[in-house]
């Protein structure tokens, strides 16, 4: 009887470490953004969200009161060290401005943001 409970503890414990490698993380933060800012070419007015990374998918959203406003695939660019605070990039201004990425604390890689949005 010792054994065969023995058993299903190693079972349990074997499946639940394989469920973990096959999942994703999704890494969340909450952001501020002081002005409008575009995410894949969708306009997203200034105010707070948490910004999520899944990186099974690669793809980044943007969320407030879990409605996804916004998504954008991305892809990892590794960093020299690892990075000490939560950072976003952008590029452009005024109603132009566009997210281009993202830097979790601690990690030591950048999220680069791709727009799949034709320019026109």
């Amino acid at each position: 009887m010792k054994s065969f409970l023995n058993r299903i503890a190693i079972a349990l414990l074997v499946t639940s470490l394989a469920s973990i490698a096959v999942f994703g993380k999704t890494k969340t933060h909450t952001v501020s953004f002081e002005t409008n800012i575009k995410v894949n070419g969708t306009l997203v007015n200034k105010g707070v969200y948490d910004l999520k990374f899944d990186d099974k998918t690669n793809e980044v959203a943007i969320v407030k009161n879990n409605k996804v406003i916004a998504r954008a695939p991305a892809s990892i660019e590794k960093r020299s060290k690892k990075s000490n605070i939560f950072m976003f990039h952008s590029s452009g201004t005024g109603d132009a401005t566009e997210l281009t990425g993202v830097t979790f604390a601690g990690a030591d890689h950048n999220v680069r943001i791709s727009s799949s949005q034709a320019s026109n």
